[in-house]
């Protein structure tokens, strides 16, 4: 398996936008290149169509394959990308490093190892995913709170779910709609549109809806009024105007703001909600906190901060409950204040 293969095995389920091939996007701008252009398109389709049946490919195989023995193979993908994707790892070690640094640098390379493995697992949770049914899904996966979200569902002005990339975040909402609760998710469109809509529609297979980050505003305001759940991704780098800086491991991070907003404006229900992998049981455990209590002072700029901030807080205390189950290989202090230095 090649470099970039093996990221895009390991990230398949991670919703987080690419960064698109510069070269090819300045060809593109560039009209007085047209006849090179159209050959960097041609390999452009080419690569899409080949990512596409790779992704298949893998979860035909991979889903084909016992629970135990996908999840082994799942976990050997984590072991060679740990080994092959050397900045991966560095830029884990340097999160952990600046949000952890009580640990000692063997504790942190051991959390990181752990991470891979988590990734690993949640790659093959994803590939088998299509043929999971309640009974099944049932006997690796339970409930913990979901008395918090029935009673924040049943005020009738919708719920937002606070959510990140911890656990398997992907399992969680399919999960969810499996037991008859489905709910919107708020993702980045792939860069590969088949591979987006194929991967969309197993996770849309028990009534999930896709909301994309371009049609973010509209579409949540729309799910609250409909007194819909919306889960939503709030730990990963932003930049302004859409993000805000707010403490995040006692580090200045640009933090999504639009969760704090909708839920300013139309009083939706905030609480949230993480599937974790809990060794002790050796299943995964769906919890859902408490509701948030939001400040709510009028001052709407004051409010939006002093809520972001909450929800970053409420995520890191999540995150270091368990840490080996973070993905601390995205570049979260990426966007800095005015004048500082680069972290990365």
């Amino acid at each position: 398996m090649g470099r970039r293969a093996a990221l895009a095995a390991l990230l398949l389920v991670w919703s987080v936008r690419t960064e698109r091939r510069l070269a090819y996007t300045e060809l593109l701008k560039d009209s007085t290149q047209s006849s090179t252009a159209v050959v960097e398109v041609r390999q452009e389709t080419a690569r899409e169509s080949l990512e596409y049946w790779a992704v298949r490919g893998l979860v035909g195989l991979v889903g084909a394959l016992p629970r135990t023995v996908a999840r082994a193979v799942g976990a050997a993908i984590g072991g060679a990308c740990w080994w092959t994707l050397g900045g991966l790892r560095r830029t884990g070690l340097r999160n952990l490093a600046l949000a952890m640094p009580e640990k000692t640098e063997a504790e942190r390379l051991g959390i990181l190892r752990r991470l891979y493995t988590m990734l690993g697992w949640q790659i093959a949770e994803f590939c088998k995913m299509g043929g999971y049914t309640v009974e099944e899904a049932s006997k690796f996966v339970r409930y913990e709170g979901l008395e918090n979200y029935l009673a924040a569902r049943d005020k009738g002005k919708g719920v937002l779910v606070l959510t990140g990339h911890l656990g398997a975040w992907e399992l969680s909402s399919f999960y969810h709609s499996l037991r008859g609760y489905p709910m919107s998710l708020v993702i980045r469109r792939l860069d590969n549109a088949r591979v987006d809509a194929f991967v969309n529609g197993i996770r849309c297979l028990h009534g999930n809806r896709v909301i994309h980050k371009d049609d973010f505003a509209r579409g949540l305001l729309t799910a609250m009024h409909n007194g819909e759940t919306v889960g939503i991704l709030m730990d990963t780098n932003m930049t302004p105007p859409q993000g805000v800086f707010v403490p995040f491991f006692g580090v200045e991070a640009c933090t999504a703001s639009g969760l704090a907003r909708v839920a300013g404006r139309t009083g939706a229900a905030v609480l949230p909600g993480f599937l974790l992998w809990e060794e002790s049981e050796k299943r995964y455990v769906l919890r859902f906190g408490e509701e948030l209590q939001l400040q709510q002072t009028g001052d709407l700029q004051a409010d939006m901060m002093a809520n972001t901030a909450l929800f970053a807080a409420t995520t890191e205390a999540y995150i270091r409950r368990y840490p080996e189950q973070w993905l601390w290989v995205h570049r979260r202090w990426k966007t800095r204040p005015e004048g500082e230095e680069k972290i990365y």
